[in-house]
């Protein structure tokens, strides 16, 4: 079947009516979305999102944002809070009802009982005047003046409308609580920027018995046979305890240049006695950052503290994990 529909011009078009009535709600906006804010930033309880429908679905994605930004939030479905789940609000809460209309039968219904808990109620509605508008502590007024629908009956720029104005609330939240990527991360641990900002070298460092270790006099074939064991890309050298250097395969390469000594060398011999190493606290983005940014990238780090070797650290352990 031919569709006459210009596809690309239709689909720019949803775009600008929604950019249009975004900044009709923008303007809009006055002392009503301060007060909404403040509320919100000095509540002692939870913060709970409840709606039906688009609505409710829209409820859910703030309550997400809000949570994952520092402020205690849950979703409660309008229609299963007349039957029970009021139970989870507390005098101290405040609730964020949102209808679009103003006049969602099961948001109407849980109101009263709301306010007989004596929890405040913020009201998001596209009509300040409907029940939600007059009865909610206070109201912000969401209301769009054209749905991107063809038809105007599906909603879309006012749930696009009701969704900003959460985002608008969750990012100026943001700012007032002075919360930093360290908590975002702590909300978000399985997050690419949670492993970045909490993830340390001890969480993915090799130590106990999967270390490498061999004293200062150990003879070549030792080396060889401990590199070829424990698999970590190199071995530590140590004396009395103390870290005294690291032998990686490269310098195992760099020896066999040297045939004729080769089998006579022990470990102080080809040991590199400097070498880069990092503690356990350091974070493990760091810790990469240590190994790729120089121009011969290193493979192994030793872990040391108190000249005592701890851990060793491969950038295999690194990437993938941090990046």
């Amino acid at each position: 079947m031919r569709c006459n529909v210009n596809i690309l011009k239709e689909g720019k078009k949803v775009f600008e009516l929604e950019i249009e009535e975004l900044n009709n709600v923008k303007d809009k906006m006055d002392n009503e979305f301060e007060r909404a804010v403040n509320e919100i930033y000095n509540c002692k309880g939870k913060v709970i999102l409840t709606g039906i429908g688009k609505s409710g679905l829209i409820a859910k994605k703030i309550a997400a944002t809000l949570s994952s930004t520092g402020t205690q939030s849950i979703f409660m479905h309008s229609a299963e809070g007349i039957h029970g789940d009021l139970g989870v609000v507390r005098k101290e809460d405040l609730v964020i009802a949102i209808s679009n209309s103003g006049n969602s039968e099961e948001v109407i219904a849980i109101m009263p009982a709301i306010k007989k808990i004596g929890a405040k109620i913020i009201g998001m509605t596209g009509n300040k005047k409907s029940y939600v508008g007059k009865n909610a502590d206070i109201a912000l007024d969401i209301g769009v003046k054209k749905e991107a629908c063809p038809l105007n009956l599906a909603p879309t720029s006012s749930t696009t409308a009701t969704l900003v104005m959460g985002d608008a609330i969750s990012t100026v939240l943001i700012k007032m609580k002075g919360f930093k990527e360290e908590n975002f991360a702590l909300y978000h641990p399985g997050g690419s920027l949670g492993k970045r900002l909490l993830l340390t070298v001890e969480d993915l460092m090799h130590s106990g018995k999967e270390l490498p270790i061999l004293n200062l006099d150990e003879k070549i074939e030792k080396i060889i046979l401990e590199l070829t064991n424990k698999k970590m890309g190199a071995v530590c050298v140590v004396q009395s305890g103390e870290f005294k250097g690291i032998i990686t395969e490269g310098d195992i390469r760099r020896a066999l240049m040297q045939r004729d000594s080769f089998f006579k060398f022990t470990a102080k011999d080809i040991m590199n006695s400097n070498p880069i190493s990092v503690n356990k606290d350091m974070m493990a983005i760091e810790a990469l950052k240590i190994m790729e940014n120089r121009e011969s990238q290193i493979s192994v780090l030793p872990v040391v503290e108190s000249k005592k070797i701890v851990g060793i650290i491969r950038i295999h352990d690194l990437i993938g994990k941090v990046k």
